[in-house]
Formats: C-alpha cells, structure tokens, sequence
C-alpha cells in the first residue's frame, strides 16, 4: 500500500472546546484542546470505534525519589495527576466514562490502561457502567525503572483492561492477524514491550521529557491492529504527545484526541504531521534484560526492522513475498505466517520460515533471520 504524501502541521487542527453545541457530523484526525468530558459531550452518540485510555493514575507519590548516585527520578508529578481524595477520582473516573461509554459505537471496544495505584478502581467502574471486559491485559515492561530504595519488588507491568459495551456485543478481534503476529502462537494477554526510551522519548525544547508518561507505539500498534480496521474511528480522551494519533495515521485509522495541556498539544501537532502511514521509522527498541528470549516475526514489524511493505525471497528467488501490517505474507495467492507461505509454496508439511525468507538488500540476500539477531543484540537480550 502506498504511503499518503506527509501532511503539514495545519492540517492537525486544535479545536477549543465549549458548553455543548448541536451534535452534527464528527471531526476526524482532530485534536481537542479541553477537559475531555465537555470534549466528548459535543460528540454524537455511537460514533467511534474503539477508545484508547490512559487517565491519570492519581500516583500518590511521596517525596522525591533520588537514584543511588543521588539523582533525582523524572517521575509524574504533575498537577493533571494529582486528586484529593479517592472519592474525587472515583467522580472523574465516572463522569468520563459515562461519556465514553456514549460515543462508542455499540459494537466497539474500550481499553484503559492503568498502574496499581488506579487499574482496580477504574475496573470496578468499567463493570458498574456496564462494560463487559474482555480481557485485562498485563504489559510487562522488558527494561523497567528499578525500585532505587529497594523497599519493594521492581514495578515491572501496567494493566489494561479491554472490554465490550455488552456481554453479546459483536466486536471486532482479529484473532488471525494476532496470531501471525506471534509467529502462529496465539496470542496471549502478556505483553512484553519495551518503554519508551532513546529516540521514541519525546524531549521538550531543555532536553527533559516530553511528558512522564509517554507510552510505547509498539503497544498502541498491537491494541489497534487487535481490534479495529482501516478507517475505523479511534478516539483518545487523554491524547497526551499523541502516541495513539501517531499510530493511528501510520496504520490508516481516524483519529481524534482531546488533551487539555497545551505543550502536550504542541508536541503531538509536530509528531503526527510528521508520520507517514505504515513508516515504522519511529518505533525504537531498547535494551532488555529477558530470560529465554524468543522474538515472533511481528515484533520485527513492530519495531521496524522489516516494515510492512517489504518484498521477502527464498534463496533461490524462485518466489516473492510481500510483508503485511499484521506480520503476515502475501504471495502467489497465500496468505499466512512466515512459516505457513514458505510451507505452502513449497508444498511442504512445514518450513522454517526464519532461515527460509531473505531481503534483498545492498548488500545482496540477508536471511531474516539474521535481522532477528541484530535485533536481539540491539535489545541486549
């Protein structure tokens, strides 16, 4: 699939939201500049499909935290994330997804994702609006921050909650393209990404971090090739740097983000004018320290080391195949995994499709394997 010709920076307008107007026809691939209630409330009903969440966690942080060499820890101590009681949490919590729950298509999906310190109270509001979960989904950081007072375990995973509208709702999961994505394994509700760090860290104009939260496009690409289609509507009520509209436009999805904060805003206008759909240029790995490694050939896609797009030959370049956004191969009329296409052409019980797909680079046939490796070498595993 071509790439659409890079927009500029006008083209991501910023709307200032107001008391509600008429609800008429929705803004897409659009930033709102406001509280995201009163933002979703000039919304129409049913009208996205899916919802991308990542509220305040209400941290209740202590003090400073200092690295061993006496640093100080860039954690999140901003004032958006920062309530008085839990009681006033629990009154935010509820009122945005209540809208939340309104805009979403009756057969969409809702995830939110969440630490310790906010998962469970949001997950019981979910269930008391009626959302169905699905899943909750455990992503476990492969290069997490260490707990530097060494008072209690490393905190190495977020929690995010996938759920229906509805326990019978008719909602989109693409099971195959999961599936390809792990390499013919399912997948399953662990996740382990690395976070954002080196040249995906978005930084502001002194070299500190954009925003302490900032989430991996990694983990944004896996949720929405999970559950949606080209040119479905994914709305983030909490934008941020505009990760979710960054992934959105790279794999061909509307968009719409509200985000109150408007230096975040800043940042997210210039990071989306700048994405291409389907350029994987930007997602970075960073080291990791896993046991056992195994890397399925859609985090190769996911990273960016073989963009979607990319023409795969045997050895003997008898046949060509082309890369898919979800980590499968098109070639000569099939349609599978790396493994399952070689095996098919070949008319063969099995294939290692590792060792049996080469790119043909500069420098002659690499077999992609070998991108595997570099990868892991890269990644420090």
């Amino acid at each position: 699939m071509g790439a659409l010709n890079k927009i500029d920076m006008d083209d991501v307008p910023v709307l200032r939201t107001v008391a509600r107007p008429k609800l008429t026809m929705l803004s897409l691939d659009t930033i709102l500049l406001g509280d995201c209630i009163s933002a979703m409330q000039g919304m129409p009903d049913r009208s996205v499909d899916m919802i991308f969440a990542d509220p305040p966690y209400n941290l209740q942080l202590g003090g400073e935290l200092l690295r061993p060499e006496g640093g100080r820890v860039d954690a999140c101590d901003d004032e958006w994330d920062k309530f008085a009681s839990f009681e006033a949490y629990d009154k935010f919590t509820r009122a945005w997804l209540a809208e939340a729950r309104r805009v979403l298509k009756d057969d969409g999906t809702l995830w939110v994702i969440g630490s310790y310190h906010n998962i469970f109270r949001v997950g019981a509001a979910l269930q008391d609006h009626g959302f169905w979960i699905l899943n909750d989904i455990v992503w476990r950081k492969a290069n997490p921050m260490p707990n530097f007072k060494g008072t209690r375990f490393t905190n190495a995973h977020e929690t995010m909650i996938w759920c229906s509208k509805s326990e019978k709702a008719r909602y989109t999961f693409n099971y195959a393209s999961m599936k390809a994505l792990n390499d013919d394994i399912q997948m399953r509700s662990d996740w382990v990404l690395p976070i954002c760090s080196g040249g995906e860290r978005l930084k502001d104009d002194d070299g500190h971090k954009a925003h302490p939260t900032q989430k991996p496009e990694a983990l944004l690409y896996r949720v929405m090739l999970a559950c949606t289609q080209p040119g479905d509507i994914v709305l983030d009520p909490f934008f941020g740097t505009g990760t979710t509209g960054a992934v959105a436009r790279r794999l061909r999805r509307r968009w719409i983000g509200i985000e109150r904060e408007e230096k975040y805003v800043r940042v997210a206008r210039t990071r989306i004018a700048s994405t291409l759909p389907l350029d994987e240029s930007a997602m970075q790995t960073v080291p990791s320290k896993r046991s056992a490694p195994r890397v399925a050939f859609g985090v190769m896609i996911e990273t960016g080391a073989i963009p979607p797009g990319t023409i795969l030959t045997d050895l003997k370049r008898r046949w060509r195949a082309e890369v898919r956004g979800d980590g499968t191969l098109v070639a000569d009329g099939a349609r599978g995994s790396i493994h399952k296409v070689g095996a098919t052409l070949q008319g063969a019980p099995s294939c290692n499709g590792w060792t049996f797909w080469h790119v043909d680079g500069p420098d002659g046939l690499v077999q992609i394997d070998e991108y595997r490796q570099r990868h892991l070498v890269a990644a420090g595993l």
